[in-house]
């Protein structure tokens, strides 16, 4: 007698919102760490009344944006899920179950920008897909599952 394999278990747009909170709020909180340590050096070396003005937020926003970009694509490379999805036990895999590669998390980031464009209509397709694969998914060829 042969055991027969359970077709895979796709994640749905709520277990996939939960863990992209987690992995922001974390992301958040590094930043945050990040931009104390900064301003209590600079308030140690700068003269008072000195204000980041401009170029100090768009450096901010820039940093903000390639920690959250290393974050997520290191992960899905290195591991096949992020801290997030750990915790709700989801993983990114390629077509043949195996953690994407570089090129493809790069894809699959850049795709998670565009669906977010607009009005997060990238994201809805979950809801629609057979394999709740959503616009980032699609593009970088890429699946959500559950991880047992």
């Amino acid at each position: 007698m042969t055991e027969t394999q359970a077709p895979p278990a796709y994640a749905g747009i709520v277990t996939r919102a939960v863990a992209f909170v987690i992995d922001a709020l974390l992301i958040d909180l590094g930043i945050l760490v990040l931009a104390g340590g900064t301003a209590l050096v600079l308030s140690v070396l700068v003269p008072d009344g000195v204000e980041p003005g401009f170029v100090g937020v768009v450096i901010g926003l820039g940093a903000w944006g390639l920690a959250a970009a290393a974050y997520f694509v290191a992960f899905w490379t290195l591991t096949g899920q992020t801290i997030g999805m750990r915790v709700m036990r989801l993983m990114v895999t390629d077509a043949a179950g195996t953690r994407p590669r570089l090129a493809r998390s790069a894809i699959r980031l850049v795709g998670m920008w565009l669906a977010a464009i607009p009005f997060m209509a990238g994201f809805a397709l979950i809801l629609f897909d057979g394999r709740r694969q959503g616009l980032q998914d699609k593009l970088a060829g890429t699946f959500v599952r559950h991880v047992l």
